[in-house]
């Protein structure tokens, strides 16, 4: 077995872990300020984060954007759609419709 590159880091707020790749985010804090209920909730971290920088908080928003724009940001996943998918019909909404370029 290859022995591995993982290093111990600490974040700025004091939480000690273990990571392998370049990623400076800290997974207990990811872990912490995932939301308890909501569409976001039921993502990955990459995946809420992806969202979150796009100024995706809310499923109205969400509808703005077909799922080929969605697939396009860093950290989003084919896994995620279902996800998001159910969570718009829901409330009655969808991705929006066409083939128009990435915003």
């Amino acid at each position: 077995m290859a022995a591995s590159n993982q290093s111990y880091r600490t974040c700025n707020k004091g939480h000690r872990y273990q990571k392998s790749s370049d990623c400076p985010t800290c997974p207990i804090c990811e872990q912490e300020r995932k939301p308890a209920n909501g569409f976001l909730s039921l993502l990955s971290a990459p995946a809420r984060r992806a969202l979150e920088n796009h100024g995706v908080t809310t499923l109205p928003k969400l509808s703005d954007y077909t799922e080929k724009e969605i697939l396009q940001w860093h950290g989003m996943g084919p896994a995620s759609l279902p996800k998001l998918r159910s969570a718009l019909q829901e409330e009655g909404l969808s991705f929006k419709n066409g083939c128009e370029n990435s915003r």
